[in-house]
């Protein structure tokens, strides 16, 4: 599987034959672009906005995001983050663990919680209306 990254766009191409192009965590781009795509990133962002920020920091809602998708890639701790770091042409820039780490606890100290569910609701209602409900679901 190769995947080229202009921009946001991600472009995958699946091939028999692997070389010196392939990358690991392909399918793990394509869900951080499915985020970006049906709001999710944007929403956590502006739940997020009374977070602190340093100069030239990393956004608050695109550090959850990130999260999440090392979660759905099999990670099952923050030192994990390092396999989207390790792949800035897929990934972009992802945060430190120290960086994370303070988003995490940022969240939790201001009570945010509710903030990044109502985040998640919007971004499952705009995937729903573009037709990516459960099957059974009408």
């Amino acid at each position: 599987m190769r995947v080229q990254r202009d921009g946001r766009r991600v472009t995958v191409t699946v091939t028999a034959d692997g070389d010196e192009n392939t990358v690991s965590h392909a399918g793990a781009a394509l869900l951080g672009e499915i985020a970006d795509r049906v709001g999710l990133t944007g929403a956590l962002s502006g739940g997020l906005v009374g977070l602190r920020v340093r100069r030239g920091g990393h956004d608050p809602g695109r550090v959850v995001r990130d999260l999440a998708v090392m979660l759905a890639d099999g990670g099952d701790a923050l030192c994990d983050l390092r396999a989207l770091r390790d792949q800035p042409v897929l990934f972009g820039r992802v945060a430190s663990d120290s960086t994370a780490w303070r988003v995490i606890d940022d969240v939790c100290e201001v009570g945010l919680l509710d903030a990044l569910r109502a985040a998640r609701a919007t971004a499952r209602e705009r995937a729903f209306e573009l037709g990516a409900r459960p099957a059974g679901r009408s």
